[in-house]
């Protein structure tokens, strides 16, 4: 049975400051042109000069920039759009929409989504807990863009967007954290009702409307009007900061009063993964969550943390679709799953000369 060889963002791949527990950082900016309808109100004529307008100044972008190519939702399949979702490329919304389309570039640090909410979502994706990086890339793509594409701007409100949420700067700023040690002791809930009263939502993996699996957070500003992009950004990072020291703190607490417990769930998670024939999604997001847990705490120390990156994404239904071809069954998946998970477990452990 063939497993999927699909390419991994470079984004995904590990590194980066606090790359334990803050996964990738991203940074998006929502902008609309000027004298066009937003896209809830266009129709396909009015999308297709949007399309059109953007992609002549993707085109235009200097060299300097990176090379871009245009993907229009179009022309893919179900599955190849869910796997852009599943890379945090482009958001479920986009998927859906016939009219839309994002421009990627070659190293996939930036996507811009074109007739998503709005007519165009900026996107900067970096490893780590990297807020300021992230806003410095995302800003010189949107000046350079600007050169060409006179946006929706109000002296007094800003940037102009289909959604009052995103009037201002249009910027949402958020980071995707693994925090195991929060919500196994407990302390996940608390932490949770606190970044709320402190502007700052929680999400699932996939952002708004997603459910938290493999104990995969994404925390972000809930505000755009009214502050500044680089408070946003700084006060998001320190937010952040604060959110790697308490998982921090919660995993020496769970190593050195719950050590047995952690370590059997390590090894039970390990067990499965290397000897299951059939591995649910669910079930699988729950277990590598294990696993990173047991690298992180040293349990595992012969296997690289960027492995659970790499699975994270390349065990996700739509990569695995797309190896099984017609056999677009959920055992079928699951087998693929299993086989992947075992191949690329016995690859790294190889590679550090583990027998």
């Amino acid at each position: 049975m063939a497993t999927p060889e699909r390419v991994v963002p470079g984004w995904m791949t590990g590194g980066g400051p606090a790359a334990d527990i803050a996964l990738s950082t991203r940074l998006r900016l929502a902008r609309n042109l000027a004298g066009e309808p937003f896209p809830p109100r266009q129709d396909g004529t009015a999308a297709s000069r949007v399309l059109q307008r953007v992609g002549a100044a993707v085109a235009a972008l200097p060299q300097d920039h990176g090379a871009y190519r245009i993907v229009r939702m179009a022309d893919l399949e179900g599955p190849d759009r869910q796997t852009l979702v599943e890379q945090h490329l482009i958001s479920p919304l986009l998927a859906l929409r016939a009219t839309g389309a994002v421009a990627l570039r070659a190293d996939e640090s930036v996507s811009i989504m074109i007739n998503e909410e709005d007519h165009l979502r900026i996107q900067a994706l970096l490893p780590g807990l990297q807020c300021a990086e992230a806003l410095r890339v995302a800003d010189a793509v949107d000046d350079a863009l600007n050169a060409s594409l006179e946006y929706a701007f109000s002296e007094e409100w800003g940037y102009l967007a289909a959604s009052p949420a995103n009037v201002g700067t249009g910027l949402r700023a958020s980071v995707m954290m693994h925090l195991p040690g929060l919500v196994l002791a407990g302390q996940a809930a608390p932490l949770f009702s606190n970044l709320a009263q402190m502007g700052v939502v929680v999400r699932g993996l996939h952002g708004e409307g997603s459910a938290a699996v493999g104990n995969l957070f994404q925390i972000s500003n809930q505000v755009s009007l009214g502050l500044a992009e680089e408070e946003i950004a700084t006060s998001l990072q320190a937010i952040g900061r604060q959110v790697v020291d308490r998982e921090r703190s919660a995993r020496e607490w769970l190593f050195a009063n719950r050590r047995t417990q952690i370590e059997d769930r390590v090894a039970r998670a390990y067990g499965l993964l290397t000897n299951a024939r059939l591995v649910p999604s669910a079930e699988a997001a729950a277990l590598l969550s294990d696993l990173r847990l047991g690298i992180d705490l040293h349990v595992l120390p012969h296997l690289d943390p960027s492995l659970f990156n790499e699975l994270l994404v390349r065990t996700r239904p739509a990569f695995l679709q797309a190896a099984a071809g017609d056999q677009d069954h959920p055992a079928v998946r699951d087998a693929l799953r299993a086989t992947l998970i075992r191949q690329r477990i016995a690859q790294a452990e190889r590679r550090s000369g583990k027998d």
